[in-house]
Order: C-alpha cells, then structure tokens, then sequence
C-alpha cells in the first residue's frame, strides 16, 4: 500500500516531470553543434544531459567531442539560447494525465509551484502555452535565485512564496537533483519513472515512492 502525505502545497519539476521537452531540446543542440560544426547528438544522448539547467546541457554537448573551454561554453550558451527561443514548445506535450492532475488539485485548494532548473524565459511560455500557468501559485526558475537544484534553497523559496512549511509540502520530480533538494529541505519526494534521470535508473535514487504516470500522484496525496 502507499504511503500517502497530508500536505498543503505540492511542488513539481517541469522538464521530464509535467512536460515532454527532449526533441524540443535535442532540436536546439544539434543546431548548436551544427552552427559550431561539431556532430550531432541523438535524443538519447541529449536525454540524459537534461536536469541542471540550460549551461550544464550545453557543456555536456560540447564535451562529447572536446572539453569546451569556459569561452566556448559560454559562447555556446548564447547559440542555443536562439535556437531554443525559435523551437521552444514545437514538439513539447504534457505527459498524460498532467493537465487533469493540476486541474483536480486545483478544486481541492492544494496550494502548487513549478520548482525547476529551466530559465524563466522558457519554462513560462512553455506553461502559458498549454493552459498550465493559472494552477500554479508560484514559479522558482533556474535564474530565480544563485543557485539550482540540488540546492535545497529553491525548494525553500517555493514555500515561502506558497506561505508553506516544507514539512507540509511534496515534491514530484524525475531525477536525483529532485531527491536531494528535497531532503535537504525536509521534504517527502515522489519520482516519475517515464522522466530524464541523467542516465541513472531512477529505482536507485533515494524518494518516497516511484510513479508510472501522472494518474498515479493522487493516490499518495492526503488534504492536511
């Protein structure tokens, strides 16, 4: 049986967690890598490059063929940053399942934030876009504060935001980064399986539960 969580707010990674986002994202590398005449990646590949943020991806990118230097890195960085604003959303959908979760937790006054390591300028429209932005009370991006997940300081302002106590909220992710700022921050996390894990099988990082799908949050969620 599952452990279930009487909790006041829920907070949700984005990439890999309530959108599908890799072509869109493995389209804007490769145009990247192309523009740079390095060779293309595959989904795959790009896949598992997904989850700490814009600049890491990049550099992930670059050094499948040569440690980038810190000018490349950041000159790459600009390079698909235009590539990405141009397909950004093309091909992203929300997993199934996603859009009637939000809706459902919504009727039951669940307070709810977008905790994820993507910038501001992409993960805003990309909510926007799919009706997704009215369910959400707050929205801590990869350029909000200093820092990114892991560090358990976004998870933190989330709450502060929400006017929650981490104790009385749960995080829902994909990946390790998900997992350690939330225990960092007190917090119970559940995983998705069918997300971007960095390459590590997701039934090894340390949560509260592992999920098929989206349909299968409610299940775990009490009303505090």
């Amino acid at each position: 049986m599952n452990r279930r969580f009487a909790v006041k707010a829920i907070l949700f990674d984005l990439d890999g967690t309530l959108l599908d986002t890799v072509a869109d994202l493995t389209e804007a590398a490769n145009l990247t890598l192309a523009e740079l005449e390095k060779p293309a990646l595959s989904q795959t590949h790009v896949l598992n490059f997904v989850g700490r943020g814009v600049n890491d991806l990049v550099h992930r990118c670059l050094a499948e063929s040569d440690e980038p230097s810190v000018s490349e890195v950041a000159d790459a960085h600009e390079i698909f940053r235009r590539h990405y604003a141009r397909v950004n959303g093309r091909t992203t959908r929300p997993y199934p399942g996603v859009p009637e979760l939000l809706a459902a937790f919504a009727a039951r006054h669940l307070k709810m934030a977008v905790v994820t390591n993507k910038s501001s300028v992409f993960a805003l429209p990309l909510l926007e876009q799919f009706g997704l932005t009215r369910y959400f009370g707050a929205f801590v991006c990869g350029d909000t504060l200093p820092v990114k997940k892991p560090d358990p300081a976004m998870i933190h302002h989330a709450c502060n935001l929400l006017g929650v106590k981490p104790e009385e909220s749960l995080m829902i992710g994909d990946s390790i980064n998900d997992s350690l700022a939330a225990r960092a921050a007190g917090m119970p996390v559940l995983l998705v399986k069918y997300g971007y894990s960095e390459g590590m099988p997701v039934d090894t990082i340390d949560c509260d539960g592992l999920l098929d799908s989206a349909y299968q949050i409610p299940d775990y969620v009490l009303d505090a």
